[in-house]
């Protein structure tokens, strides 16, 4: 946690660097077009979360969104929707999660932000395949660098019934598996997948896990990804837990977003976007 309050002092005292681009709501068909693998996830009725699909039958998404923020047990897999490019109360596609791991080193409770922030992905498998000409999956791409420009596709408090796009802003570093971001998050946007252009397509390089500030400069924490998908898929592969669901067309009421605000330092302030 010290390592990064001291990189989060750092970068405060930094020059600025370019503003990034403003959020843009994907209002239409044709806004969302590419983006369709983006979605929401539904969580036992009362929270909210972003994932993307990196398969047909795998969600990337934040640990801490499949963990209940009041008894800090995790919610069981089939509480849990994925609803692939939500706009305007319908979806591309209406998916449960049949079960789910997270990273073996993620705490839920524990009190070392820098761990915690590092360690803030999961996988979720799908109890059934989508398999849609217009939802493709995203690859995941290379750790991005200081300086790289990425974008985000979040859902979030406010802005819950249809994604948005920020199309650039910057990495302002990197700290151990933690990623330093002027990305503008909210709560609701966990587990959103940040992106650069790769391979001439989007690929997913990280994920949302929290918001903080750097003095009075707002910014955003996104996970490493590294080889630890792979260990994922592998270990989603193994578990045991199968439970099967199928998601309602339509939830019966927009689900809250649970807030989970920790203080890491009076100058460094880490905020959960969702929980």
């Amino acid at each position: 946690m010290i390592r990064l309050i001291a990189a989060l002092l750092a970068l405060a005292a930094t020059p600025a660097v370019a503003e990034p681009s403003e959020l843009r709501a994907l209002m239409t068909a044709n806004d969302s077009k590419g983006w369709e693998a983006v979605g929401r996830l539904n969580i036992a009725g009362e929270a909210f979360c972003t994932g993307a699909l990196i398969s047909e039958t795998i969600v990337l998404t934040a640990a801490h969104c499949v963990y209940d923020s009041d008894t800090g047990e995790q919610y069981p897999a089939n509480s849990i929707d994925f609803l692939a490019g939500w706009r305007n109360g319908r979806a591309v596609a209406y998916r449960g999660v049949r079960r789910l791991v997270v990273h073996e080193d993620y705490d839920f409770n524990g009190e070392d932000n820098t761990r915690r922030v590092a360690s803030d992905i999961a996988l979720l498998e799908l109890d059934q395949p989508i398999r849609k000409s217009n939802v493709s999956p995203f690859p995941v791409g290379e750790w991005p660098r200081k300086g790289d420009e990425v974008g985000v596709v979040s859902y979030a408090r406010d802005r819950e019934d249809m994604p948005s796009l920020q199309e650039t802003c910057k990495v302002l570093g990197r700290q151990g598996g933690s990623l330093v971001m002027n990305c503008d998050v909210d709560h609701g946007a966990s587990g959103a997948p940040i992106f650069m252009i790769q391979w001439n397509r989007p690929v997913v390089v990280s994920v949302v896990s929290a918001k903080a500030h750097a003095g009075d400069l707002p910014v955003s924490l996104g996970t490493s990804l590294g080889d630890e998908i792979d260990a994922l898929k592998i270990a989603l592969a193994n578990s045991d837990g199968i439970f099967t669901h199928v998601a309602a067309p339509v939830p019966a009421s927009t689900p809250k977003v649970v807030r989970r605000d920790s203080g890491a330092a009076s100058t460094a302030k880490f905020l959960r976007p969702a929980d």
